[in-house]
C-alpha cells in the first residue's frame, strides 16, 4: 500500500466517524472529525497526479467543507444564545473514552485556564487520573497556564499521600510553566470542569470513570482508549464567561 493510499484510508475512517457524529447531533465532535478528514484529503489531493481523481477529491473536499462551515455557524449561534448542550452517554464497559478522545473537541489555542471541581481526587488511582488529565492539557493545542483544583481532603490514612502527590504534581507542572492552585472543601459534591474558553463539562463520575483492569499486564492498563468504563453521563455546555473561583 502506498503512502497516499494509507492517508486516504485514514481520511475515509475519520470522515465516516464525522458523518455518524453529525447524524447523532454531536456537532462539536463531528466538526473536529470533519476538519481532520478534510486535512487528510488535502494531503491526498496534493499527492495525486491523475486529473480525474483530483477533481473527485476536490468535490469531496468542497462537500465536507460546506458541511463543516454549516456546523460551525450553528455552534456559534448556539453558543451566542447560550443554548449549547451536548450529552454523551458512556455505557457500562464501553471503551474509546480516554481523556484525549473525550475532551479533544473542546481544546483549542484559546484555552489558558482550567477549573476542576471533583471531591474524589484522593486515592492513588484518582491522583493518577488527575495527573493524566493535566498531561493531556500540556500536549496542546491549548496554552494552559493555570489549573485550579478544588477537591476534598482525605482525612483517613491516605491524607499525607494525597498532599504529597498533589504537591509533586504541582512542582512537576511548574517545570512546564503551568501553575497548579489547590483548594480543599468538605462540602463539595458536584463534579465540574470549566475551561476559560467557555466550555463547561460535567461528568457524573468526575475523572474517575475508568474501571480497574484485570492485571497490570492486561490490555487497557496503559492505553486508556482500551480501558473499560463505568456507566456515566457527560454533559457539555458553553457559556460566555467562566466563573473564577
Amino acid at each position: 500500500m502506498s503512502a497516499i493510499s494509507g492517508v486516504e484510508n485514514s481520511a475515509v475512517v475519520v470522515l465516516k466517524r464525522a458523518v455518524e457524529l453529525d447524524g447523532s447531533s454531536r456537532f462539536q465532535e463531528s466538526l473536529v472529525c470533519y476538519q481532520e478528514g478534510i486535512d487528510l484529503l488535502l494531503q491526498v489531493l496534493k499527492g495525486t497526479k491523475n486529473e480525474t481523481k483530483k477533481n473527485h477529491y476536490r468535490q469531496k473536499i468542497n462537500t465536507y467543507m460546506d458541511r463543516a462551515e454549516q456546523i460551525k455557524r450553528h455552534l456559534e449561534q448556539e453558543k451566542e444564545e447560550g443554548k449549547y448542550h451536548n450529552q454523551i452517554k458512556i455505557a457500562e464497559n464501553a471503551t474509546g473514552y480516554s481523556y484525549e478522545n473525550l475532551f479533544k473537541p473542546y481544546l483549542n489555542e484559546t484555552l489558558s485556564e482550567v477549573w476542576i471541581e471533583d471531591p474524589y481526587v484522593r486515592q492513588v488511582h484518582q491522583l493518577y487520573n488527575f495527573l493524566r488529565f493535566c498531561e493531556m492539557l500540556l500536549k496542546g493545542p491549548c496554552k494552559v497556564k493555570t489549573i485550579h483544583l478544588l477537591t476534598t481532603k482525605d482525612e483517613e490514612h491516605g491524607k499525607n499521600q494525597q498532599i504529597s502527590a498533589l504537591e509533586e504534581i504541582k512542582q512537576s507542572l511548574k517545570n512546564y510553566g503551568v501553575t497548579l492552585e489547590i483548594s480543599f472543601s468538605s462540602s463539595i459534591h458536584d463534579r465540574e470542569i470549566r475551561f476559560s474558553s467557555g466550555w463547561v463539562i460535567k461528568i457524573g463520575r468526575g475523572l474517575d470513570y475508568f474501571k480497574k483492569t484485570e492485571g497490570r499486564f492486561s490490555v487497557g492498563y496503559c492505553d486508556f482508549d482500551l480501558r473499560p468504563c463505568h456507566e456515566t453521563t457527560v454533559d457539555v455546555f458553553h457559556i460566555k464567561h467562566t466563573k473564577k473561583t
